[in-house]
């Protein structure tokens, strides 16, 4: 069933240990056309530079934005919060290091004038990436459906998975599955995966909508950078939300094939300072992550948090 206007929406943008981008990305939304019904930041850094504080103050005085400060960095627990505050009926959560696309929010809300939309992702463009057409290889079934999907690709299309980055929820259809479950600790890899699943259990579609495009800009610190870079960290931050993520899915025997394969996979991408040092880099980041995973699973139950 179509709805006769698309929704208003709630711009929200997580922030954790970000300055001049941080601001940049505000402006940029601020210049958007139609505008979003309101700006959430929701701010997690303990103390920013002085002219940063100076700026969000300015704007929230001026009613441009709503800052929302918490204590404990959690992505999920951020996102909760936008959800709960969010006055729009359409939540669109973006990264706080991105440049969005002039379409952005338009075609966003043009996807909820169908209602049986619940979410819809937007292209992501990371430095130096063009949009993609697409390749036509298999998205994969059961719990590895759309787990590699190219989110820098040009055609629309219904998905599995999500990323966080660029991703609007109908806010009530989402409260109602319960948000996003903050027992995803450190970067939360793999929790906006596990939101998405959770969604099409509930019923409802989620689609890919290349027309909604940002450009993100992976600045050098803050966000999940803090936590170090996922290709050569063996912080258990990096690693354990994807045993997480299996574990809750209702597949017993695919997801004990899913750890054992990550236990040995072998990343595709590398950051070697020395010649010859790939096989052990490479072995040595298996079992890392295998490891700091199981940590990491340990540390989930042990302190785990909740969803909303």
């Amino acid at each position: 069933m179509l709805e006769a206007f698309p929704p208003a929406v709630t711009v929200a943008i997580p922030t954790l240990g970000r300055e001049c981008v941080l601001l940049d990305t505000i402006e940029h939304v601020l210049r958007l056309q139609p505008a979003p019904a309101e700006i959430l930041v929701v701010d997690q850094t303990a103390q920013h530079e002085p002219a940063t504080t100076r700026y969000l103050d300015q704007w929230q005085s001026a009613a441009a934005i709503r800052w929302l400060r918490r204590e404990r960095p959690s992505i999920p627990a951020a996102m909760n919060q936008a959800l709960i505050e969010a006055n729009a009926p359409v939540v669109l959560f973006l990264d706080d290091d991105v440049i969005p696309g002039v379409d952005l929010i338009a075609a966003h809300q043009a996807r909820y004038t169908d209602e049986s939309v619940r979410a819809v992702v937007g292209q992501v463009l990371q430095p130096g990436q063009q949009p993609t057409p697409s390749s036509g290889s298999p998205r994969g079934v059961g719990l590895r459906r759309d787990l590699e999907f190219q989110f820098s690709g040009t055609e629309a299309s219904t998905v599995a998975n999500v990323m966080a980055g660029n991703l609007s929820v109908r806010r009530d259809f989402a409260l109602q599955v319960g948000g996003f479950d903050e027992n995803f600790v450190g970067v939360a890899y793999r929790f906006e995966t596990e939101f998405c699943r959770r969604l099409l259990k509930h019923g409802g579609t989620v689609m890919f909508e290349p027309g909604a495009s940002i450009r993100h800009l992976a600045a050098a610190s803050g966000g999940t950078r803090a936590y170090g870079r996922h290709l050569t960290s063996a912080n258990p931050a990096h690693s354990v939300g994807d045993y997480y993520f299996a574990m809750l899915q209702d597949t017993p025997g695919e997801a004990f094939k899913y750890f054992v394969c990550r236990c040995h996979k072998r990343p595709e991408r590398q950051h070697l300072s020395t010649p010859g040092g790939g096989a052990l880099r490479r072995q040595s980041s298996s079992m890392a992550s295998c490891w700091n995973g199981s940590v990491g699973l340990w540390a989930v139950f042990r302190y785990g948090g909740s969803r909303v």
